[in-house]
């Protein structure tokens, strides 16, 4: 009987990922592929039987083995395919894709990208495997054309960060809603942490004696959803009740010359400081620095809103996103008209003010890592997997 179990779980085939690049560029989609390793190798530590969590192959088409990879493991095994000129990277990945499938027959395969879909359909449904496509925000928020669309509705399930990314793909694109599991953001409740405001912070900003609104954004002029303009035009209001408020605006991009021109415009220069990129290792001492978080978008999820709250810092957002599942509707942030500079204007300043339960430091943290900390997480991936 226990040969017969072992030999059981030997043949248990193995999952399958593909995604566009992971390693060598930073972002919001990165960081949320890059917690599924790290639940994924959780999984495997922690499960008992080890064997009853399949090994991973991930197949990453613009990443090289240049990149450092601390995910390479015994349960995940990674392809590195970039190469130039790049459709011979997207051939080699095709190639791959279908040694892959024929030589391990995976259990499932996990299209990490709504722009892979197309191929993983197409070499998946003649052999019958099932795929799974996971889903973000903004890439399937209107109408895709007809070759994604037919990917996402032949796909066996369909991921996404929030509800509302799924209900409003499935009402653009014509999904079942039925198709959909929530997987969510994390946050890592041991790197994010409250602690009092950082001198050198302080300094290097010139923040001294100041009350912080802050933002983690791109500033691309492309995308100008997140709504740094909004934060500048209220701050003119804010300033009235909080003459010595300060807005510390973390990122870059093509779009900061007009930023600045309307901080100038409106006054506000002097109040407004341009801290440029910042990289992510270096992200928790700022929102250490900040009174209030402040991003009035349109995100598809909004990991930095679970960043700040992690470190016990009061958020605002925009009311019709995705930020609605990391705010929990409203219970632990501000969720305001996303274009309203005075909406904007009157939530910081009840934020500042402090008096509400929502700027609790300790009760925010608590709040949010039950339903956003690692453990939720690598519960939900492994539900996921059916492990």
């Amino acid at each position: 009987m226990v040969i017969k179990l072992v030999n059981k779980v030997d043949k248990k085939k193995g999952n399958l990922f593909i995604f566009l690049e992971i390693l060598s560029c930073e972002g919001g989609i990165q960081s949320y592929v890059k917690d599924i390793f790290q639940a994924y190798q959780d999984l495997a530590i922690s499960t008992k039987p080890p064997e009853s969590v399949p090994d991973a192959d991930i197949l990453l088409l613009r990443d090289g083995p240049e990149c450092d990879n601390p995910y390479q493991s015994k349960s995940l095994n990674f392809y590195y395919l970039k190469t130039q000129p790049a459709w011979l990277g997207r051939f080699r990945l095709a190639v791959t894709l279908i040694w892959c499938l024929l030589k391990k027959q995976p259990k499932q395969v996990f299209c990490g990208h709504i722009n892979l879909a197309p191929l993983v359909q197409t070499l998946c449904v003649p052999m019958g495997i099932p795929y799974t496509v996971s889903t973000h925000g903004k890439e399937i928020w209107e109408k895709l054309p007809n070759k994604y669309r037919q990917a996402l509705q032949k796909a066996s399930r369909i991921i996404s960060v929030s509800r509302y990314t799924r209900d409003r793909s499935c009402e653009k694109n014509h999904l079942d809603p039925e198709k959909f599991q929530l997987l969510p953001c994390m946050v890592d409740g041991d790197i994010f942490i409250p602690k009092p405001k950082p001198v050198d912070m302080i300094e290097h900003y010139n923040l001294q004696g100041a009350k912080v609104l802050m933002t983690v954004a791109r500033l691309w002029s492309g995308d100008p959803y997140k709504g740094v303009d909004i934060t500048i035009r209220a701050l003119p209001k804010i300033l009235q009740i909080f003459p010595e408020v300060k807005y510390l605006v973390i990122g870059r991009g093509d779009d900061k010359p007009r930023l600045a021109k309307l901080a100038q415009d409106l006054g506000v220069a002097e109040k407004v400081v341009f801290a440029g990129f910042v990289p992510t290792e270096d992200l928790v001492k700022h929102y250490q620095v900040a009174d209030a978080y402040v991003m009035p978008s349109q995100e598809g999820f909004g990991i930095v809103y679970l960043e700040a709250m992690a470190c016990g810092i009061p958020v605002l957002s925009g009311d019709a996103d995705g930020s609605a599942d990391p705010l929990q509707d409203g219970k632990l942030g501000w969720r305001v008209p996303h274009r309203e500079p005075e909406a904007v204007a009157n939530a910081c300043i009840e934020i500042l003010k402090g008096d509400d339960q929502r700027c609790n430091s300790q009760w925010l943290r608590e709040e949010s890592l039950k339903v956003f900390g690692r453990v939720a997480f690598t519960e939900r991936l492994r539900q996921l997997l059916d492990l």
